[in-house]
């Protein structure tokens, strides 16, 4: 009789636990079925989100933090959102990691692996992770202050699932100045200190510390170089290798808003050296990592092993000129798709590309390749079952065909839905541009400033791949490999079901395009 109650017991609780995580997949399903939620990006659960940052990964696991504000789909008092993957691509969404405080709020920063301990915050055997953020006090702001912002440190000594602040925060006193923020800090093995990288208005500084503790000011860069059309922000400093050599180039990633090269907010990058004390560059134009408008305050991941070897990024898919505006109601932005920054020597020039993570191959579903063909005049493409919105597109264009054939002066590749709204990628030769245009891609009222097209000098070849990820409110271009990248959102009334090409005054050859539908990441 006891072992039968036994039985029916167990049986009680496993049909009760069934039911209970059906329901929790159930509501997961329908809370991420919500008109333009990501499928394939990560978003939080609800309300608002801007910056990614203090992206560390330890133990197996890639940390993501972002800005968050859990009261409201608009920016609000700043904490740290976070979530944890396995694999850059399914997350796992976590408590809050930080809250405001009697400080103030909690900005943008990073996180590291201490593994010496020289922090004395963890231990020789359990290294603690330690996240370093801007304090910003809205009191003292409103109050007329100019030293509002200052940085704090917090640890933790169980793979980041909570967080201590340090108790003789702040750690870096601002000095008198109104943009004092967004720490990014790594460790120089040379002089074995802890380096820096503040956002100091127009420019950046540098600052070093033996424990993540103390620190002390060791240069300033950027004034007199650069876009210089808003406040920077959120910068990150590596040292790379520059692919197929054995040349090792520093590389600085500097956010702006506004100011970026098609409106608004935007990332620059500089190639220099760095000594541990201060950062040169022989460099004199401004570079940019991605034309589209919707890839902002990007940084890269702490920690990745040696044996990964990749430098991976993250950036936040919107822009400060409509972010707080955008169609969406339970939740507010998205991240772009995680990217590995690769330094190429192109013609002799230093230049940073960006390509998807091989990871993104998982969650590839049916695939099919298009047969080659000649394109001219336009074109629809026969994509089978494969719905445009959540999918991955590879394109081989060859656009000289033979000697007497130099290629079209136009061509391009255009989304389009059944109400004649459409998305276009495109390429003119007679100016050497490469452009997207959402200029009729469906929504655009709620601001002034988000329709339009968006374009980069580019000189092409007598080929271009395009490579494109197309989910339910976002389209990203990756262009030759990744020499020329756009990120830009858009807002079809209803989804877009047709892909096109087009070739104006002249032909060209698709050689060869493959087509995959993509998984959601919240699918149970």
């Amino acid at each position: 009789m006891r072992i039968t109650l036994i039985l029916i017991f167990a049986l009680v609780v496993i049909s009760c636990t069934t039911k209970e995580q059906k329901g929790i997949n159930d509501q997961q399903q329908k809370f991420y079925a919500e008109k333009y939620r990501p499928q394939f990006h990560f978003s939080p659960e609800k309300m608002w989100m801007n910056d990614p940052n203090g992206m560390v990964y330890y133990d197996g696991e890639y940390h993501l933090f972002y800005q968050h504000y859990p009261d409201d789909n608009v920016w609000g008092p700043m904490h740290w959102g976070h979530a944890i993957s396995r694999d850059l691509v399914h997350w796992q969404h976590q408590p809050v990691a930080l809250y405001p405080d009697s400080l103030g709020m909690i900005f943008s920063g990073s996180a590291v692996v201490d593994w010496k301990n020289t922090s004395g915050l963890g231990s020789a055997n359990k290294p603690p992770l330690v996240a370093i953020y801007t304090i910003h006090n809205r009191e003292d702001e409103e109050a007329g202050r100019n030293d509002f912002q200052s940085q704090g440190v917090a640890y933790s000594q169980d793979k980041g699932r909570t967080w201590i602040k340090y108790a003789n925060n702040p750690v870096l006193k601002n000095p008198g100045i109104r943009d004092f923020r967004d720490p990014k800090v790594t460790w120089f093995a040379d002089s074995e200190k802890w380096i820096m990288t503040l956002a100091v208005q127009d420019r950046v500084e540098f600052y070093s510390s033996p424990n993540l503790i103390d620190w002390t000011k060791e240069s300033e860069f950027g004034s007199s170089l650069g876009a210089h059309g808003g406040v920077w922000e959120c910068p990150d400093l590596f040292e790379m290798k520059v692919k197929g050599s054995d040349e090792n180039v520093w590389v600085l990633l500097v956010s702006i808003n506004p100011g970026g090269p098609n409106g608004g907010s935007a990332t620059q990058y500089f190639l220099g050296d760095f000594d541990g004390s201060e950062f040169t560059t022989e460099q004199s134009e401004t570079k940019w990592l991605d034309y589209g408008r919707d890839n902002y305050a990007g940084v890269t991941w702490s920690d990745i092993p040696e044996a990964d070897g990749r430098r991976l990024f993250i950036g936040w898919m919107s822009n400060w000129s409509y972010a707080t505006a955008v169609p969406t109601e339970k939740w507010r932005s998205a991240t772009t798709i995680p990217r590995e920054l690769i330094l190429e020597k192109v013609n002799n020039e230093y230049v940073l590309t960006s390509v998807p993570v091989t990871e993104l191959e998982i969650i590839r579903d049916e695939g099919i390749e298009l047969p080659s063909q000649v394109v001219s005049g336009q074109i629809q493409l026969e994509t089978a079952n494969i719905e445009p919105m959540r999918s991955e597109m590879k394109f081989s264009f060859q656009l000289k065909n033979d000697s007497q054939n130099d290629g079209p002066e136009e061509f391009g590749i255009v989304l389009k839905n059944n109400r004649g709204e459409d998305f276009k990628i495109g390429y003119l030769s007679t100016e050497s541009m490469f452009y997207t245009d959402r200029s009729n891609g469906g929504l655009d009222s709620f601001s002034d400033n988000f329709a339009g097209k968006h374009s980069a000098e580019y000189r092409a070849g007598e080929t271009m791949e395009i490579h494109l990820f197309i989910d339910e409110a976002s389209v990203e271009v990756f262009v030759d490999g990744g020499l020329l990248v756009f990120t830009d959102i858009v807002f079809p009334t209803e989804p877009y079901n047709k892909v096109e090409l087009f070739a104006k005054n002249g032909s060209m050859k698709l050689q060869k395009c493959e087509v995959w539908s993509l998984k959601s990441i919240w699918e149970p």
